[in-house]
């Protein structure tokens, strides 16, 4: 059992960081850090919908450990965050870093909050459809 759940957060963790690492290659026209923002506030967004869906639904484990763990995981990181902070510090302002600390966070726990209910919302509504035909 242990095994499914490490080998589901490999996998996982694996296309979530070729994800993350893609996007930011697309984003390094920008020359600022848009690609940690969008793939923190995305990541974010998914981990609530997934944390919505799994409270009603209740999948297996190694479900939930390759797509939160794993995945959003992988996808998302407060590393790149910290040093992309340490970087606008540093090459451009404090406000360009505060502006991009408070972005990401606010965003980050906000997509969070609205995918937690629409995960809930889906999976309530999916609970609903299914006991129509039983």
């Amino acid at each position: 059992m242990v095994y499914k759940n490490i080998i589901a957060i490999a996998i996982g963790g694996a296309v979530g960081t070729m994800l993350r690492y893609t996007l930011n290659v697309y984003t390094l026209f920008a020359g600022y850090p848009i690609g940690t923002v969008i793939e923190n506030i995305i990541g974010s967004l998914l981990l609530g919908l997934f944390t919505g869906w799994f409270i009603h639904r209740k999948p297996r484990e190694w479900v939930k450990l390759g797509l939160g763990v794993g995945f959003c995981g992988g996808f998302t990181t407060m590393s790149t965050l910290a040093a992309d902070s340490l970087f606008l510090y540093q090459q451009m302002s404090l406000m360009e870093s505060a502006i991009y600390l408070v972005v990401s966070l606010v965003g980050g726990l906000a997509f969070a909050f609205v995918g937690l209910l629409l995960g809930s919302k889906w999976s309530e509504t999916k609970q609903e459809k299914e006991g129509q035909w039983s």
